[in-house]
């Protein structure tokens, strides 16, 4: 039984561990956006912030920049850079920050 919970709980020390370093990831690729739309999505004046938005929205907005439909100075080069699985969760984060 002993051995039993200790299996798990390093299942679930794992399971911590992995979750965290998506986490770190998408941070990492969100990152990328801070110098036009500031950290955690927090712009500064004149540039669109993004903390907070409509996360179907801004995947949109960013498939969009993508595919070339939406026009853009830098984000159509940008977002290629990104699968659209990438693209979803760089959305969710900014959509979770607090505006």
């Amino acid at each position: 039984m002993k051995t039993a919970r200790y299996v798990l709980a390093a299942c679930l020390a794992g399971a911590a561990t992995l979750a965290q370093a998506q986490v770190d990831q998408v941070k990492v690729w969100a990152a990328a956006c801070a110098n036009c739309h500031g950290t955690d999505g927090r712009a500064q004046p004149g540039m669109e912030a993004l903390a907070g938005k409509n996360k179907e929205e801004m995947v949109q907005k960013l498939l969009d920049f993508k595919a070339g439909r939406k026009p853009a100075t830098i984000m159509h080069q940008l977002t290629k850079g990104y699968s659209d699985d990438e693209l979803k969760a760089i959305a969710a984060y900014f959509a979770a920050q607090k505006p």
